[in-house]
């Protein structure tokens, strides 16, 4: 077994996953308490953002989007591999899952930024700010399914569970033809 997540980039993915959720279940309920801790929720959401962002230009090798985000050349070719049943084993994220970190995170970051502006004094009540903020509410679920199906995909693609992967930090160590 190799290391590949560390336990800031799983604490982080932790937090991330723990506080969307709360967001998510608490934003549909009426009541004080459910909107602060939506309120609270969003605002880590944020948070958790920026220091993944931060992770990803200081941190170790593995954390480093430098180091596993492909342009779009490589990624269309990592799908062309995908489709035609070929595609190498990747350690860290493959081209197509770096792209859905880089998504998640910025969704997470617009509906973080859309929900303070809302209830903020500058912008409380603009119709279209919270039209804005629960379109993108929708967008990053769907991005969230997504993912999951890609974790699912992959996992049965490579005969390797991927979710105690996050959880370990660890996978199986390299073979001829994979990818560090």
């Amino acid at each position: 077994m190799i290391r590949v997540w560390s336990g800031v980039v799983r604490s982080l993915h932790a937090l991330l996953a723990v506080s969307v959720l709360a967001a998510w279940f608490s934003g549909h309920r009426p009541g004080h308490g459910f909107e602060v801790l939506h309120h609270g929720s969003g605002y880590l959401a944020g948070a958790v953002v920026v220091l993944r962002v931060a992770w990803g230009f200081i941190g170790e090798r593995r954390a480093r989007f430098a180091q596993f985000v492909r342009g779009p050349g490589a990624t269309l070719a990592y799908a062309r591999e995908l489709r035609a049943a070929r595609e190498p084993r990747h350690l860290g994220h493959n081209p197509l899952g770096a792209w859905m970190v880089l998504a998640l995170l910025a969704t997470v970051a617009a509906l973080s930024s859309s929900g303070m502006l809302y209830t903020g004094d500058w912008l409380w009540g603009y119709a279209w700010l919270e039209t804005l903020h629960a379109a993108l509410a929708w967008l990053l679920m769907t991005l969230v399914i997504v993912h999951w199906m890609g974790v699912a995909f992959t996992s049965w693609r490579h005969r390797e569970n991927l979710l105690t992967a996050i959880l370990s930090g660890c996978k199986r160590e390299a073979a001829k033809g994979d990818v560090d």
